[in-house]
């Protein structure tokens, strides 16, 4: 693994017990630009996953609590009349931030959910037409609790298709968990994190992981990848040009990690994986038959074959 992601994971894991593999995907999405949505039952480690994440990389962090009665101006900001100036001031709201964590989305209504849209395509909110700038590295780390959960609103496909990966934390195993109860008695379980890299190196990584190479033939196979989820006849609606295009970064970002500055079609298939199966959309007929995003990924995978690179 690339020298910087490793220390910047294991930084992370001595926080975080038993969860090196979601914390490597968060890694790729920061590195890849993209965003992460957590969905999770409670007390799993999400919020603390994010604030390891921002710790480590010495980045600035906030967190909006998400309830029924948020309001858009609660995430974004608003314009407050200065009475001595006799102006309007901008007060930027909490995501104008490095990472921000969006903690129980769906337990907020449709109209703030939507809030989160503008910042997170464009990197910028608009307040009484004003454009403000979100500071670089940007990453929003979204968490929603299962949607058979009470006070839970769905989000809607727009929403779903800006997050670049949709990850679940699961329950630690039970090694993992009589260490947490060992560092829990020694209370060393949730000591702060001392940030290993700065905004400068993440900016740094970022270049270096769009300057990795793919050739043409794994251009046309992540193409036919996302071509499929459009034509399968158990899927209602495919993958969008933005999933296509956080595919590409995502597969990139896999490449850098592993030391390597060209993608091989593992890195491909890999990253459709973690990109895809949350922006799709089932047929009524698959959903009555308890057919799974992930199993239909996986199915495509195997009919879609890269073709041998020519020089």
């Amino acid at each position: 693994m690339n020298e910087k992601v490793q220390k910047l994971k294991d930084n992370m894991e001595q926080r975080i017990v038993g969860k090196g593999e979601v914390i490597e995907k968060m890694i790729i999405s920061l590195l890849a630009e993209g965003h992460v949505l957590l969905e999770d039952v409670p007390g799993v480690g999400k919020t603390s996953l994010a604030k390891a994440l921002a710790d480590s990389v010495a980045l600035s962090f906030s967190r909006i609590q998400c309830t029924p009665d948020t309001m858009p101006s609660d995430i974004t900001g608003v314009s407050i009349y200065n009475s001595k100036e006799q102006t309007f001031q901008v007060m930027t709201g909490p995501v104008v931030n490095n990472i921000v964590l969006v903690d129980e989305l769906n337990r907020t209504s449709p109209k703030t959910q939507s809030a989160l849209l503008q910042v997170m395509e464009e990197y910028k909110v608009n307040i009484d037409g004003e454009d403000i700038p979100v500071p670089q590295p940007f990453m929003v780390i979204g968490t929603q609790n299962p949607m058979d959960m009470a006070g839970t609103y769905p989000l809607p496909e727009a929403q779903l298709d800006r997050f670049m990966m949709k990850l679940s934390v699961g329950y630690p195993n039970a090694d993992a968990s009589g260490d947490m109860v060992s560092r829990f008695l020694e209370g060393q379980l949730h000591q702060e994190t001392k940030s290993v890299l700065s905004a400068d190196d993440i900016n740094e990584m970022r270049k270096q992981v769009k300057a990795v190479s793919i050739k043409d033939n794994l251009r046309d196979y992540a193409v036919n990848i996302v071509e499929s989820t459009r034509t399968n006849p158990e899927i209602a609606c495919g993958a969008s040009p933005r999933a296509l295009l956080s595919l590409i970064r995502c597969a990139q970002a896999l490449a850098y990690i592993a030391d390597r500055d060209y993608c091989v079609p593992e890195d491909i298939a890999e990253a459709a994986k973690l990109t895809l199966s949350h922006r799709i959309i089932l047929t009524s007929e698959a959903k009555l038959s308890r057919t799974t995003k992930e199993y239909l990924i996986n199915n495509i995978l195997q009919q879609v074959r890269c073709n041998e690179a020519t020089n």
